[in-house]
């Protein structure tokens, strides 16, 4: 058992991050030695460890059982912190729910483009149609403005998602920061799109520090490769102890 270091708190994001980008959400792999790596970084960290992601926490949990792991699904909309679960309901959404069944006939005769629902939200994809993007981003914006401001448009790497306006990973970073075992620790925080952004501009502001995976404009201070990369990082972290992220590398 490696000793636990109080210092720091590691939030995560899942897809393009900890998981390689796939273009179909539900073909993700998780690497096989993934989930051992963060359950031993997780008891290194003293439990502050958490997986910050827009996937649904049942969904995430699918993908790293047996490991259990504090997180935040639906950019914020669930988490659980130090075991204790939240969930959304649904049926607290019934605009949206009516907007779900919808969406499924607007782009029904738009080959590659997926409807991704994920109960609280949904998300509207076209990596395997990207010359569907204007289509779909407009059909986001149009779905957003019927259903008022209690929702916003999220984009991301080819995915436009409809989410309540309450949602975001830099809130439920800030809520994670308040809550034991994160509360007075140095955040650190990986992601990789722009839904990680928000996240990146809270964590710069506790002064911690904020990891970007991959290209594009971004206000973290540190960027690694790809999510191969960062996995080699935690790993190297989980036993040997090395603080990873002081540089472009580890």
């Amino acid at each position: 058992m490696p000793d636990v270091n109080e210092d720091y708190a590691l939030f995560l994001d899942f897809d393009g991050t900890l998981v390689d980008i796939v273009e179909r959400p539900d073909a993700v792999a998780v690497d096989a030695a993934l989930p051992d790596v963060l359950t031993r970084l997780q008891r290194r960290l003293g439990g502050a460890l958490a997986i910050i992601s827009g996937r649904p926490v049942d969904f995430l949990d699918g993908r790293l059982v047996p490991h259990v792991f504090d997180m935040a699904g639906l950019h914020g909309l669930e988490h659980r912190i130090a075991g204790r679960l939240s969930m959304c309901d649904p049926d607290e959404h019934p605009a949206l729910r009516e907007l779900v069944g919808r969406l499924g006939k607007i782009v029904a005769d738009k080959e590659g483009i997926l409807i991704e629902d994920k109960g609280c939200s949904v998300a509207i994809h076209w990596r395997l149609a990207p010359h569907e993007k204007d289509f779909a981003l407009a059909t986001a914006h149009a779905a957003v403005e019927a259903l008022g401001p209690d929702y916003r448009v999220q984009h991301g790497k080819a995915v436009a998602e409809i989410l309540p306006s309450a949602a975001g990973k830099g809130k439920v970073i800030e809520r994670f920061l308040h809550e034991s075992p994160y509360k007075g620790r140095r955040p650190i925080f990986v992601g990789d799109d722009l839904t990680d952004e928000n996240g990146f501009k809270t964590v710069n502001a506790h002064g911690g520090l904020s990891v970007r995976i991959g290209a594009g404009d971004t206000i973290a201070k540190v960027r690694l490769g790809t999510p191969a990369d960062l996995r080699h990082c935690l790993s190297t972290w989980a036993f040997e102890g090395i603080l990873p992220f002081k540089g472009d590398d580890c």
